[in-house]
């Protein structure tokens, strides 16, 4: 697994679909290329001092390197946005979090049909 480092990709990533639990959003997207896995970790100023951001991206980082890379599909690029509940919360938690996450990132995405749900008289709403 290697690391996002330059802001380019993260911007690619954060076009693609993303999955938001308490301690972090999950954000993930598929790569044209042969390459690793990669992974990013962010966390914005407004999540607490320099030391806290630090403890968040550690926490962050340490979920990665616990869950296994067998839900991480190949050839994809995930971000993950740090929150300031990942301070607190379990590590075992965070891990779960992380799982499901990676499953719900996984699943395909709705039809882009038509969406709107049809009125009791037959007709649909436009």
């Amino acid at each position: 697994m290697d690391r996002l480092r330059q802001r380019a990709d993260f911007l690619a990533v954060a076009n693609g679909a993303r999955a938001n639990t308490a301690a972090f959003v999950l954000q993930g997207r598929r790569r044209d290329d042969q390459g690793p896995i990669r992974v990013g970790y962010t966390v914005t100023k407004k999540n607490g001092t320099a030391t806290e951001r630090n403890r968040i991206r550690r926490r962050l980082r340490e979920v990665i390197r616990r869950v296994d890379a067998i839900y991480m599909r190949p050839h994809h690029d995930y971000v993950l946005v740090g929150r300031r509940d990942a301070l607190t919360r379990d590590l075992a938690t965070m891990l779960d979090d992380l799982r499901s996450a990676l499953r719900r990132l996984d699943r395909p995405a709705p039809k882009a049909g038509n969406t709107s749900a049809p009125n009791p008289n037959g007709m649909t709403r436009p």
